[in-house]
């Protein structure tokens, strides 16, 4: 994707943050991303609480506070009974309802690979967010899980993880 220049883009592509943010006033700005993969657990309910929380976390990363949600849902209907897709939406349903995000909306595409995610609109008051370019020596760092989880539940969905490391 071609660099992106206008005087009110705060973050775009070019520092390859979590989210996007465009000024909207002095004191605000529009927090945007998107975020929908593959699942990463069997437990369909799970899966959709995992995807809607990765998405927001991304708007909570640069500083911003979650307003709206847009769901992303790639599935072939067929595939599974119609419970296992509820469940998955219902993940994400409670997730952001958990977290004061109103789903305004979304959109579905067929396809023989399941996909969830959502594309999320947040607001942020404070201009100077929190930006990968920005990081230096002596930030503190907040780990949520172990570092390397990601890695290992993509192996184990490959059928490629040794069994220590899923035990680990």
């Amino acid at each position: 994707m071609p660099n992106v220049e206008h005087p009110d883009l705060l973050v775009g592509f070019d520092t390859r943050d979590d989210a996007g943010m465009f000024r909207l006033d002095g004191q605000r700005a529009l927090v945007q991303t998107v975020d929908f993969f593959t699942p990463i657990v069997d437990d369909p309910y799970a899966y959709g609480s995992i995807a809607a929380a990765n998405a927001l976390s991304d708007v909570y990363a640069m500083g911003g506070e979650p307003m709206t949600a847009l769901t992303i849902a790639c599935f072939d209907p067929g595939q599974a009974p119609a419970e296992v897709w509820s469940q998955v939406f219902q993940g994400i349903h409670d997730k952001c309802q958990e977290a004061g995000v109103v789903i305004v909306g979304g959109h579905t595409v067929e396809d023989s690979q399941p996909k969830f995610g959502l594309a999320v609109t947040g607001l942020a008051h404070d201009l100077e967010s929190f930006r990968n370019t920005e990081a230096k020596v002596g930030d503190r760092i907040f780990l949520s899980k172990p570092i390397g989880t990601g890695i290992i539940t993509t192996a184990a969905r490959n059928l490629d993880c040794p069994e220590d490391a899923l035990q680990a």
